[in-house]
């Protein structure tokens, strides 16, 4: 293919005794296979398009019909010329048999001078951009990272001594903890360790006056998440592309898997019955149940690759509701649930846990304890012992029950103090304190709790015992139960007013977008963000009541006052139900 490639794209006059430099010169073209359309490349292939070579930065089918192909910079990483370019002046050594070096020796006398010009060229050692590149490889380290600077793909930067490349556009995220191989959905690659000269200029930046803007960054956009969970029943697998999702989203939880699916790696089989996801491609029917095509799979691969190369995180959602209330935990098998989410290409898993049947003794916090405290911290060790073993980089994080760190005594959670008993009180407290460590974050569920259940209570209660980020939830009403209705405007409530009281205060008028987003900006740690439940609300149950805050309103709100990072102009489209 090379041949073919060089013949199209050098038309050359050869001259005699040339035509074996020409032959020559076809050794250093492009020996990749030209790209095709509707062909799948896993990371890392390499492939010839236009004279140029490219290397892909993520599993993907450029399809026709998309218009996809090397050219997209979110998918494809440029590796410059097809051809070499030095090996062409090789050739022209060749001619130096021929009369050349005569004439050559006929100018150096007259024009003594112009040997000397000669010299002038010598200023060409334009090779100090050669030394450019010379300290990039070991020797040198990259301009160091900035927690404030944005990354387009292939931008390099170092962190203590080592150099790592951005595999699409990422700021915030520290390439020392968010790096992996291609197609890990980590934004950095590790690329070599660096000297240490150059991390000694690196301190440089660090005076004072780089380090003073980096904490006002900390709050600003990139340093907090916007975790939307999307329900698959309804919709279809072709609306998870970028275009339907804003930006500001930094996490898309796809909801839910089964806990005890069956899932074997490299089958694809992502429908209901083996998965657990009920996409129209592959739930079950009244006439039986669908199962994906190669193409609906891959495409949904395609999908949150898209995703994933624009900055928004795909994670597999485990359990809910549904996949809580029978034997799917008791059959939890991490093994197959992680090589689920390898084959999606996911970022990370999300375990929804919704206990039944627990009680709790109401003890002080060292001896407090519920019966189902063996099973939820069985099931994050084992997800997170098989992450390990693997050496995948997949997050963990869990959907926090909005009651579950209450009712321990001793402290302004214990029963009665906060609100009226709940069957669901302090069922995640120990599995939260516990394994925190293995937790990337926690969705908290802070809704569902009727009118005594104040979400910044519920906030508070999990940031005692897990010092990690924490998205307080938000959910496009009506509520699965409490009844509560979310709104955007506060109504003149303070947002720290009446809290911890040690009564059961009505606390309705505190669960509204402006509120929490004002308590979580000015009270809360400067990495907790918020999550919505969820994407498709309205699209896949029923409108909002009238005066209450939808998918698009609450979304925007929190992008502009918290603020997120993103075009907070950006809507969900009005997508209808898919049945």
């Amino acid at each position: 293919m090379s041949l073919q490639l060089t013949a199209r794209g050098l038309r050359l006059r050869v001259l005699g005794g040339l035509w074996a430099a020409v032959a020559a010169t076809s050794l250093y073209a492009a020996t990749y296979p030209a790209w095709k359309p509707d062909t799948f490349y896993a990371a890392g292939t390499l492939v010839t398009y236009n004279g140029r070579n490219y290397q892909a930065r993520v599993d993907q089918v450029d399809h026709a019909a998309t218009g996809w192909n090397p050219t997209v910079a979110s998918l494809w990483l440029d590796l410059g010329p097809a051809s070499g370019p030095t090996p062409a002046p090789t050739p022209t050594p060749a001619p130096i048999p021929g009369p050349t070096p005569t004439p050559t020796p006929t100018p150096s006398p007259t024009p003594s001078p112009t040997p000397t010009p000669t010299p002038t060229p010598s200023p060409s050692p334009s090779p100090s951009p050669s030394p450019t590149p010379a300290p990039t490889p070991a020797p040198g380290c990259s301009p160091a990272w900035s927690a404030t600077a944005a990354y387009g793909g292939g931008a390099l930067a170092s962190v203590s001594g080592v150099n790592y490349k951005a595999n699409w556009w990422t700021q915030g995220q520290n390439p020392a903890t968010h790096n992996g191989p291609a197609g890990s959905g980590q934004p950095w690659t590790r690329v070599n360790d660096c000297g240490a000269p150059t991390p000694t200029p690196s301190p440089t930046p660090t005076p004072s006056p780089t380090p003073t803007p980096s904490p006002t960054p900390t709050p600003a956009p990139g340093s907090r998440m916007y975790v939307g969970y999307a329900g698959t029943w309804n919709t279809s697998i072709h609306d998870l592309t970028p275009a339907n999702i804003p930006n500001y989203f930094t996490h898309v939880n796809l909801a839910f898997a089964k806990p005890n699916t069956t899932y074997t790696k490299g089958s694809y089989a992502f429908d209901q019955l083996v998965a657990g996801f009920e996409f129209a491609e592959g739930a079950a029917t009244p006439n039986g149940q669908r199962v994906f095509t190669p193409q609906q799979a891959q495409d949904l691969r395609n999908n949150v690759a898209a995703l994933k190369a624009r900055g928004t995180q795909v994670w597999v959602s485990i359990g809910g509701w549904a996949y809580s209330q029978g034997s799917e935990w008791a059959g939890f098998n991490a093994p197959r649930v992680v090589d689920l989410a390898l084959d999606l290409g996911a970022s990370g898993i999300d375990v929804d846990w919704e206990a039944h049947g627990s009680t709790c003794n109401k003890a002080e916090a060292a001896a407090f304890s519920c019966n189902t405290d063996p099973q939820i911290v069985g099931i994050i060790g084992s997800l997170h012992n098989e992450i390990r073993a693997r050496g995948a980089s997949l997050g963990i994080s869990v959907a926090g029950w909005s009651t579950g760190a209450y009712y321990v005594k001793g402290t302004p959670f214990e029963e009665g103090k906060v609100q009226w008993g709940s069957p669901f009180g302090g069922v995640m407290y120990t599995a939260v304190k516990t394994q925190a460590s293995k937790l990337s974050h926690v969705n908290l569920m802070s809704y569902d709790g009727g009118e005594y259940y104040d979400p910044r209570e519920g906030y508070e209660s999990y940031r005692a015992i897990f010092p990690g980020p924490i998205n307080v939830g938000l959910e496009i009403a009506p509520e699965g139960s409490g009844g509560a209705v979310l709104k955007i405007p506060a109504n003149g409530a303070v947002y720290d007013a009446d809290m911890l009281t040690g009564q059961n205060n009505i606390a309705t008028p505190y669960y509204n977008v402006e509120t929490l987003v004002n308590y979580v900006r000015n009270k809360g740690r400067s990495n907790d963000g918020f999550m919505i439940w969820q994407i498709w609300k309205q699209r896949v149950h029923q409108p909002a009541p009238a005066g209450a805050a939808t998918e698009n309103s609450a979304g925007q709100y929190v992008c502009r006052n918290l603020p997120l990072k993103g075009d907070c102009g950006q809507a969900i489209p009005a997508l209808p139900k898919v049945q």
